[in-house]
């Protein structure tokens, strides 16, 4: 009997849990299985078990799965995911230090209660500090790289390093300096200093903008396509015809195409495959490619 490199695994201190299902960790609600699913002590756990795995062991990352489609077929590998030890928040001053962890909302509101501004945006951006960090998330005018100081990331042989707004390379919901292999564990940000009233009142007003305009009470994964230069995702959808449009249980949200939704049961065969199927509409319609958003993966 052949060996494989989920059969080899270090010891941890987190936890290891084979054929973990992953369908109620991700926002939409669907998909398959991790091979194996590691939850780290800490930093030092993770560090660990990344530098001691066997060199052919395929690792992956999720978080609260906001912005993540999992293929029926799962997760080949181990999955990584955070522990609440990666999701501890500061202030100092005008900066915010937030574990990788920490979901964006918290960070969001925690640099209001300290009276630093700059950050109101993150009220708006479903998930997570690593996810945002990853595609450079951003809303209403404002991104990661406008307040980003540095990142804090485990690499491919465990060893830990920092990241500078130079190395990340950011660009429209991309950090081209992000390697694959990296997994982000913490990072700075930096605001202004504003009254915390200002700050809340501002961020409360973002909030309730988002929840008028997206549909953020149904099992959907964020906005689905990029803007493409120029135009606006949801514009072109709905221009090609596909609002309300259905793949089994999947649909186009009737309140923002840029959306899909999970109505009832879908798999994520039938959201990938509207997504598809929107994708081909509109460069008929327009001649426009849209380009995923979501991050897709796993094996159908």
């Amino acid at each position: 009997m052949m060996t494989r490199p989920c059969d080899m695994l270090p010891p941890v201190r987190g936890t290891l849990t084979r054929d973990a299902p992953l369908k109620d960790l991700v926002w939409f609600r669907a998909g398959g299985p991790a091979e194996v699913l590691f939850r780290p002590a800490d930093i030092d756990d993770l560090a660990g078990f990344i530098a001691a795995r066997p060199a052919d062991l395929r690792i992956s990352v999720i978080g609260v799965g906001s912005n993540l489609l999992v293929r029926d077929g799962g997760i080949p590998g181990v999955v990584v995911r955070l522990s609440s030890a990666f999701g501890k928040i500061e202030t100092i001053g005008t900066r915010v230090r937030a574990g990788a962890a920490a979901l964006d909302g918290a960070v969001a509101r925690a640099a209001a209660d300290a009276g630093i501004a700059g950050l109101e945006f993150l009220r708006g951006v479903p998930g997570t500090i690593g996810g945002a960090l990853r595609m450079n998330a951003g809303c209403y005018g404002r991104e990661i790289k406008d307040i980003f100081v540095e990142a804090t990331a485990i690499d491919g042989n465990g060893n830990e390093i920092r990241l500078s707004s130079v190395a990340m390379d950011f660009e429209y919901r991309k950090a081209r300096g992000a390697g694959e292999d990296l997994i982000f564990v913490e990072a700075l940000f930096e605001g202004t200093r504003d009254e915390p009233s200002a700050v809340r009142a501002r961020m409360d007003e973002l909030s309730g903008t988002r929840e008028a305009s997206q549909p953020i009470k149904s099992k959907t994964g964020g906005s689905t396509f990029k803007n493409p230069p120029g135009q606006k995702a949801w514009q072109l959808i709905d221009e090609a015809g596909c609002r309300g449009l259905m793949v089994g249980g999947a649909q186009v949200s009737p309140k923002h195409t840029n959306f899909l939704i999970n109505t009832a049961d879908a798999t994520a065969a039938d959201l990938e495959a509207l997504g598809e199927e929107v994708r081909r509409r509109v460069k008929e319609n327009s001649g426009i490619a849209l380009e995923w958003e979501i991050k897709r993966v796993g094996v159908p």
